[in-house]
């Protein structure tokens, strides 16, 4: 039988972020679970593309739109099952078990807790907002992994072409049916350090209330 998932990472001068979330995938590997990795590039100009073929991945280049880019990743992905996953969200060991189970028990879209690599009041708010969100409202964002089977993926007509909100689009099409999975994504934590916590959280709540009332996503793009 061959291997059920497809890894679908967007990267824009993401070699750092490649460095520390592509041996996390490992364990899937090993484990029988990832058939192919996949990576939409944007364009880089560092060492996105060499790191990339060096694991093994697929590579897919275009313009540089988070939408877009996952969108042609999807595209050319053969997995029954999709993980869209970040360059900087590193999964936490055990990830292949807990997606193994949620395969197996048949469920549909499904998204990671969220943490981020900082200690601290401010880092552990800001997670637990996102998680409390994804729980109540089916709002993850695309730093927590989102987990789809391809029928359900082709259902929505994919990811929008789109260079904002992208992943809160995703989530509208799919509805309130996404799990928060026990596993954790843990993402860096760099633009809050250097926005400030409370800035940036604040502003990207905005961003979101502003969506949901109908703002452009590329209006959004320029003030981002």
């Amino acid at each position: 039988m061959r291997a059920k998932l497809s890894v679908v990472m967007p990267t824009l001068n993401a070699e750092a972020g490649l460095r520390r979330s592509l041996p996390a995938l490992a364990e899937g590997l090993e484990a029988g679970l990832i058939r192919e990795l996949v990576i939409s590039d944007g364009g880089s100009d560092d060492a996105t593309v060499r790191v990339a073929e060096a694991a093994g991945a697929r590579l897919v280049e275009g313009v540089a739109s988070r939408g877009g880019q996952l969108r042609r990743g999807a595209g050319v992905a053969q997995g029954d099952w999709l993980l869209f996953l970040h360059a900087d969200s590193v999964l936490s060991p055990g990830w292949t078990d807990i997606v193994k189970d949620h395969i197996a028990a048949g469920r549909g879209a499904a998204a990671f807790r969220l943490a981020f690599d900082a200690r601290g009041v401010a880092p552990r708010l800001v997670a637990g907002w996102a998680n409390l969100r994804s729980r109540l409202f089916g709002l993850p964002y695309g730093d927590q992994g989102l987990l789809i089977p391809r029928t359900e993926y082709d259902a929505t007509r994919g990811y929008r072409d789109i260079p904002l909100m992208e992943d809160v689009a995703m989530a509208q099409a799919l509805g309130r049916r996404i799990t928060l999975l026990g596993g954790v994504a843990t993402t860096s934590a760099e633009r809050y350090r250097r926005d400030g916590w409370l800035r940036r959280g604040g502003r990207n709540l905005l961003l979101l209330l502003r969506y949901l009332a109908g703002a452009r996503p590329e209006e959004l793009a320029r003030r981002y």
